[in-house]
């Protein structure tokens, strides 16, 4: 990864992703937030079903769209977290966002590890 795409994934917070529809085989795209904990990436949201995670959880390949302090798409993949590691990770979540009444419960909120697919 350049520096600049480094430096984006330490700072910025608000990005898009393209999934693909698991009903249509559509390309889906949203804007949404993404967290850092303990150097690995994470996508939440509040509680209750939600659409992207859905279609990550039928195809978990996606687009990560950098688009704050640099522009960029990122080929990913999406591992749903569950259990000790959910509650865990949605802790530091909403310890890092101060000032937010951000509601997420590990009961109902979805939550995806982001990691990185291979380019060739």
């Amino acid at each position: 990864m350049t520096p600049s795409i480094e430096q984006a994934l330490k700072d910025d917070r608000v990005i898009d992703i393209t999934t693909i529809g698991r009903k249509t085989g559509e390309p889906r795209r949203i804007e949404i937030w993404f967290h850092r904990v303990d150097g690995r990436y994470y996508i939440t949201g509040t509680p209750g079903a939600r659409s992207w995670y859905a279609n990550l959880v039928a195809t978990p390949e996606f687009t990560f769209h950098l688009k704050q302090s640099t522009r960029a798409d990122l080929p990913a993949l999406a591992t749903p977290v569950e259990g000790a590691e959910k509650i865990r990770v949605l802790d530091a979540i909403k310890a890092s966002i101060t000032g937010s009444n951000v509601t997420l419960d590990p009961a109902t909120s979805p939550l995806v590890e982001v990691t990185w697919a291979e380019t060739a």
